[in-house]
């Protein structure tokens, strides 16, 4: 057995700006120590490598890197984990994790906010334990959590429940659902779409609901284009957005 001590595995939050033709200054949106440790790390595992190359020559803008991006070690975690999630524990992540195993840290990244949430990076986390390699959670910006915050709907108790269904009867059954959940129990609803799909969610969204219930929508969250609004149904449908719903942008409903 190796005595060679293992490494770390840092959770590494991306800014919430990915796939924005306008991106917010790195230092204004991550904190200086998570960018710190992020350029020290020799390993990485992702969901997208051209991307996180994008985001390390940032980072590498703010501080050294602990190698040229070129020859940093860069791993994708597989297709059919972006298509179908890998929280199921279908996936076996212990072979991404070999530089732990031998001693080097490495870090998992997304797309947008922090890896396992709202997206894919959970099964390495999970492997991560099972292999004894400490895994530490670096701070910085996530969508969710932002938007329950500034949408005024109950933060000590609430559900994240990702995409809602595209076919349209499905989407309305859902809906439903979700809104007899959140007037019953006063739990709040968090859902998240596509861009190009956010309109026609919206729509849907006060097709579907009652009046009285209360909608909040966060749209941009850290860009200067950012904003966030919270009302009833009611108002919704007199005074929808005048902006398209181009942004990533984050749907809460409650009571």
């Amino acid at each position: 057995m190796s005595s060679t001590p293992k490494g770390k595995l840092y959770l590494v939050p991306a800014p919430l700006d990915f796939g924005c033709d306008v991106q917010a200054p790195l230092q204004d949106v991550m904190p200086m120590g998570t960018l710190r440790i992020a350029a020290a790390l020799p390993c990485w595992i992702c969901e997208n490598a051209k991307s996180t190359r994008a985001y390390l020559k940032r980072i590498g803008e703010l501080h050294p890197l602990a190698a040229p991006v070129q020859s940093l070690q860069i791993q994708e975690l597989p297709r059919e984990v972006h298509k179908k999630g890998d929280h199921h524990g279908n996936f076996d992540a212990r072979p991404l994790l070999i530089a732990a195993i031998e001693g080097r840290d490495m870090g998992l990244v997304s797309e947008a906010g922090m890896p396992a949430i709202a997206d894919p990076g959970s099964s390495v986390v999970r492997a991560a334990h099972d292999l004894g390699i400490q895994v530490l959670p670096l701070t910085g910006p996530m969508s969710l959590m932002l938007a329950l915050a500034a949408s005024g709907l109950n933060g000590q108790n609430f559900a994240f429940v990702g995409y809602l269904p595209q076919e349209g009867g499905e989407r309305s059954q859902r809906i439903r659902e979700l809104e007899s959940l959140a007037l019953k129990t006063g739990q709040t609803q968090i859902f998240i779409e596509t861009p190009y799909r956010n309109a026609a969610l919206l729509q849907a969204l006060l097709q579907t609901l009652q009046s009285n219930t209360r909608l909040a929508l966060s749209c941009g969250l850290t860009l200067d284009a950012g904003w966030s609004r919270s009302t009833h149904v009611a108002a919704w449908k007199k005074d929808k957005p005048a902006a398209p719903l181009a942004l990533p942008t984050v749907f809460c409903i409650g009571r």
